[in-house]
């Protein structure tokens, strides 16, 4: 074990006293209760915010004006949005709705993410809409929000900085500030009022798949930060730059305690004591509604077996009669679908608990005419309908919207020149340097000096879109090349004009193959970009075979070697840290790749350029099987603690690690069934006999794919299977899709269809007849098959205990080559049950 060093040991006296003593005598991650009740008898009293400088007798007169003359269907539509994919601007006009959003891949146009024009041509047309009082109603401007996380993510040429795992490291809030304000005016420039941001999690355990979306495992980091990140998207609150022409409506999400889930699941419960709940998981939600925040997220997940969207106690007493908060409690992705009683359009359950506007964004329309009638059946108090409208439009009045002109006639709109502009790259740049957190620098191998020959390797050093992780131009992220970032550089080309600026030479390799030996090496490796339900893994194991012996081999052959991980969380890297002189977390920078050369690279006379100021905001995990891992827990054990971090100024040895990984349960592949040739573990290849022959063909490399035949006319099955099943409803809610490369060989006479659920009982699957869509493909091209998961969900399948997610019935006639099969992000914002 590496101890932390004596300037970091006040965290222990002043910061993990909180997570021990507020457990109510328990350990956090094991202090359940049995229901939200128990709690509330508790008599826990949550601090009150002070927002009277926002509140203003003029505003709430304005308010009675318009809800006297709004209709009860004009009301409805405030509290509904939708998305942008499945609305129309004569829509939003027609059903008075109050606020259109963007999910990750919904962007005007045919791609996922959109050019500035494109995002302002489609902003106005749904400003004028939902402004048209031709019909004689009331006049009021839609919202449209969208998830501008790390910067404003969504459109071609943005400034994407470091994720906020990375910003946490960085530990300033001035410069945080500074970040989101640069977001604001970006989001300006495409047309956009709204940003769901800043996150407020205090991430408990590792495993969780939007580790990366948290600040710091402990409450202090997240407080300053929840300050700094309001008042650099809206303005200062009782400053003239409040909710100006640069500033956005910002949003404290997912409250509450969506980082303290049992397990780190995804929407999962958190079973913890209220103190907990209040002392670790809400404190900053007070810092944001001090600093003005207008909007608050409800979280997914529950607390002690209670959806939060449905939970009055939380919603209503805690946050707006307890806290004080005066702004417009909004829900997240059709979340409200998942309580108790409630379907994506029919929830009253969830207006009811405090729920202020529903997030539809497919379900919308379903929903309006359920409320609707709800409303005036009584099941929906007028007087809570009043409220929900009253924050909305109280919301809107702030944020000076009744006071505007449509968005390409505001200040900065389709100004191309403010994106990525110097002045925000600089931002950004200063962000990746001072995020960076130096774990190991034996023998003082950085900073590579003047003159050297630097030999880089990792196929992620090349790819902006590997550097910014999720939610960068698309929900999971991932996979594009660097084209679609015309205002980023890649790590590889920041560390290459480094080096050459020194005098020195560069070399670049991916797997580590050189011409000239180099005096160093420098790896760029670790996790692919993910979101959620995607990101959630079973073990800390960071597993990566063909690099660690990329970089085991340089180092064996005496060359100095720095690897630089890119990833959403700590993870168990023992075996490379071993294989490496220097070792860096750089987390998922963005697309100022060149401020890790800043620091890496010397300057002419060979001194630091810049120095690591980086400090670990999680804590770094000594097995894999180290899950929930927090400072101030029982049995703490890390490898690096809470607060580590070197500097050139340290002459620190980190000694060889335990290259043990302890005793992590093998991770259950809950997404990729079929790739690079193999069934994944756990799935295993099943085939009726006789009825079905199989063989191994090429796809994009040799022998990753798989022919199917069906020689007889009696029907045959190919399944891919487990004996453990899978809960894929989450990620049904997600509008995710079964997709696979398929190669049709011989022209289709049979049918076929495709299930997905369990084995050996036809009422828990569901069945989709693909033989049309596979007669319309031309024979011998390889195609892509998008299916959603709600399609099977629809026609039978028990989407909660799949053990059977691929399974291809036919008969003689029909010969097609299948491969990547998988789960993975809605591509087209379409739901796809026929194609």
């Amino acid at each position: 074990m590496i101890n932390a060093r004596s300037k970091y040991l006040f965290y222990i006296a002043s910061i993990a006293a909180l997570a021990v003593s507020g457990c109510d005598g328990q350990n956090q991650q094991n202090s359940a209760s049995s229901d939200s009740t128990s709690q509330q008898e508790e008599s826990v009293i949550w601090p009150r915010a002070d927002v009277e400088a926002l509140q203003d007798p003029a505003t709430e007169a304005k308010i009675d004006a318009l809800l006297a003359r709004m209709t009860v269907e004009e009301k409805v539509g405030q509290v509904i949005q939708a998305d942008s994919a499945s609305v129309s601007p004569a829509e939003v006009k027609e059903y008075n709705l109050g606020s259109v959003l963007s999910g990750g891949n919904s962007a005007p146009g045919d791609l996922p993410y959109a050019a500035a024009d494109t995002w302002v041509t489609a902003a106005d047309e749904y400003y004028e809409a939902s402004i048209d009082d031709s019909d004689g109603g009331v006049s009021i401007p839609i919202i449209w929000g969208i998830d501008a996380v790390h910067g404003h993510n969504n459109v071609i040429g943005g400034t994407v900085f470091p994720h906020n795992i990375a910003l946490g490291a960085a530990n300033d809030p001035e410069l945080i500030k500074r970040v989101a304000a640069v977001t604001a005016r970006e989001l300006r420039v495409t047309g956009h009022d709204w940003t769901f941001a800043p996150t407020l999690a205090v991430p408990q355990d590792d495993r969780w798949g939007r580790t990366y979306e948290g600040f710091s495992e402990l409450p202090d980091i997240t407080k300053q930060y929840a300050t700094a990140i309001v008042e650099g998207l809206q303005g200062e609150m009782t400053s003239e730059d409040f909710m100006g022409p640069e500033k956005v409506i910002s949003s404290a999400k997912h409250f509450v305690a969506d980082g303290g889930t049992k397990d780190g699941q995804d929407q999962g419960d958190a079973q913890i004591g209220e103190k907990v709940l209040r002392d670790l998981h809400g404190a900053a939600y007070l810092n944001a509604i001090d600093a003005g925040v207008q909007a608050v997220m409800a979280s997914f997940s529950s607390w002690n077996g209670t959806k939060i969207h449905g939970d009055r106690y939380l919603l209503t007493d805690v946050l707006k009669n307890q806290m004080g908060f005066d702004g417009l409690v909004v829900g997240d992705w059709n979340a409200h679908g998942q309580i108790d009683g409630c379907t994506n359009e029919n929830c009253p359950a969830a207006i009811n608990a405090g729920l202020d506007m529903y997030m539809a964004p497919d379900s919308w329309k379903g929903l309006y005419d359920n409320t609707l009638q709800q409303v005036k059946d009584g099941v929906i108090p007028m007087n809570r309908l009043d409220d929900a409208v009253r924050r909305i439009l109280r919301v809107k009045i702030r944020a000076g919207l009744f006071d505007t002109v449509k968005p390409s006639a505001r200040p900065l709109a389709g100004d191309e020149s403010v994106l990525g502009s110097a002045e925000h790259k600089a931002v950004a740049r200063a962000a990746v340097r001072r995020s960076l957190v130096l774990l190991k620098n034996n023998n003082n191998v950085l900073p590579i000096k003047p003159g050297s020959r630097v030999l880089v390797l990792g196929d992620s050093a090349d790819s902006i879109s590997d550097a910014s992780g999720g939610w960068t131009l698309t929900w999971q992220g991932g996979g594009l090349p660097n084209s679609a970032f015309p205002n980023g550089e890649s790590i590889l080309a920041g560390l290459e004009k480094a080096v050459q600026q020194a005098g020195g030479t560069f070399e670049y390799s991916a797997n580590g193959d050189y011409k000239q030996k180099p005096d160093v090496v420098i790896a760029v490796y670790g996790e692919k970009p993910y979101a959620e339900f995607q990101g959630d893994v079973s073990t800390l194991l960071y597993n990566n075979p063909e690099m660690l012996e990329a970089v085991a081999s340089v180092q064996q052959q005496g060359i100095p070697t720095v690897s630089l991980f890119l990833s959403g969380r700590p993870m168990w890297v023992n075996t490379f840290l071993n294989a490496s002189d220097a070792f860096v977390a750089v987390w998922w920078p963005g697309t100022e790749g060149g401020g890790i050369a800043d620091i890496l690279i010397a300057d002419t006379s060979g001194q630091p350029r810049y120095d690591f100021t980086g400090k670990l905001s999680f804590s770094w995990p000594k097995r894999a099987d180290q899950g929930p891992l927090n400072m101030g827990q029982e049995g703490y054990d890390p490898l690096f603690p809470y607060g580590y971090g070197l500097s050139y100024a340290d002459n620190q040895v980190v000694a060889l690690v335990s290259e043990e990984a302890g005793e992590a349960d093998a991770q259950l592949n809950k997404y990729s069934y079929y790739e690079h040739g193999r069934a994944q573990a756990p799935w295993l290849i099943q085939t009726s006999e006789n009825n079905v022959h199989i063989s191994a063909v090429d796809y994009t490399a040799q022998e990753d794919a798989i022919s199917i035949s069906f020689p007889n006319e009696d029907s045959g099955t190919f399944a891919i299977e487990s004996d453990t099943p899978i809960d894929l409803f989450r990620e049904m809610n997600g509008a995710m899709e079964l997709t696979f490369a398929y190669r049709v060989e011989t022209p289709v006479s049979a049918p076929v269809t495709l299930s997905m659920g369990c084995r050996d009982n036809s009422a828990c699957n569901g069945s989709l007849d693909v033989t049309k869509m596979l007669k319309a493909t031309p024979v011998d091209q390889w195609s892509t098959m998008r299916l959603s998961l709600s399609c099977f969900a629809r026609t039978g399948a028990d989407i909660r205990a799949v053990n059977q997610p691929f399974r291809l019935v036919s008969a003689s006639g029909t010969t097609l080559s299948v491969a990547a099969i998988k789960v993975s992000e809605d591509s087209d914002g379409q739901d796809n049950c026929t194609q």
